[in-house]
Parts: structure tokens; C-alpha cells; sequence
């Protein structure tokens, strides 16, 4: 495990993950969202969230967290091991909920400086939608790359606690 990419729906808790297995490993994380995204939830261009990856997946390791599929492929073709939180979209909804209370009116550890937590009705359609909406392509290109990697589908945080106390206990 050098290169890991997280993916799966808002909510779902990538960056936590990301962030636990960082702590377990040494290996450096990058929080997609906080290359994204600029003071003020100010979006940078795709082509310039392009060319931060490039910076970063020639690197030895690397823990990337996030979605954002104009670079999925980019990511996920060098990745030598790809989680995907598999979560049911209820349980992604209770997830952002439960983020924008504990982060209400505070920056999360895993979104750019001056971005404080909101919610709002496009990002709570996105959570709801995002399972129907990829899970049949992400399942598809899992299953075109399980020969050279190692693939981890996870429906739920119990089971996500049980890989990273798997990983704790190696350690």
C-alpha cells in the first residue's frame, strides 16, 4: 500500500479514512477538496486541478481522497490500492449532516483555508444521487483493474473500522 486512492460518495467519510490510514502508514495524504476549492468555496479550473494531480501521482506514495471525475482515471491508474465506500446514500445524507453541526461555522481539517461547512441543496442532491448516479461505472472499472491492485469495497463503517484496525494491529 504506496498509492491509495479513496473514493465514494460526500458524506461517506473519505477524508477520515484518508486521514487514520496517513497516521498508520507515514504516507502523505492530499485532500482533493482542499486543492479544489479557494477561499470562499472559489472552484479552481479542471485543468488546473489536472495539472496539481500530475504534480502529485508521480510521487513514491500518496493518499488521495476524493471524487472529482475528470481526474478519476488519472488517479486511479496508478493507484496500487483503490478504496471505495460503497454507503448507502441515507447513510452518506446523515454523514454531511452530521459534519455541517460538528464544522458549523469552523473550516474542516480537509477543505481550503476560508471555506467554512455548509449545506446546501445542491450538495444534499449530490450525496442522494451519487450512488445511482456512479456506482455501476466505478464497480465496472474495479472490476477491469482487480488483477494489479488491490481493491477494497466497503458498505459500511464497520467494516471501515475493522480494515483500519486490521492495519493498526500490523503496525
Amino acid at each position: 500500500m504506496k498509492k491509495v486512492a479513496i473514493i465514494g460518495s460526500g458524506g461517506a467519510g473519505k477524508s477520515t479514512l484518508a486521514r487514520k490510514l496517513g497516521e498508520i502508514t507515514g504516507i502523505k495524504v492530499y485532500h482533493l477538496d482542499t486543492i479544489f476549492w479557494k477561499p470562499g468555496w472559489v472552484a479552481i479550473t479542471r485543468e488546473e486541478l489536472k495539472e496539481k494531480i500530475s504534480d502529485i501521482i508521480p510521487q513514491d506514495s500518496w493518499i488521495i481522497d476524493g471524487n472529482y471525475s475528470s481526474t478519476m482515471e488519472m488517479r486511479l491508474e496508478p493507484a496500487d490500492t483503490i478504496i471505495y465506500l460503497d454507503f448507502s446514500s441515507i447513510t452518506c445524507l446523515w454523514g454531511i449532516t452530521k459534519r455541517r453541526f460538528m464544522y458549523a461555522n469552523k473550516e474542516r481539517p480537509d477543505i481550503a483555508a476560508g471555506c467554512n461547512e455548509k449545506l446546501d441543496w445542491e450538495f444534499v442532491r449530490w450525496v442522494l444521487t451519487f450512488r445511482h448516479r456512479n456506482r455501476k461505472k466505478l464497480m465496472s472499472y474495479l472490476d477491469r483493474c482487480r488483477e494489479d491492485k488491490s481493491i477494497y469495497i466497503f458498505k459500511n463503517r464497520t467494516q471501515v473500522k475493522g480494515f483500519v484496525e486490521s492495519l493498526q494491529k500490523e503496525k
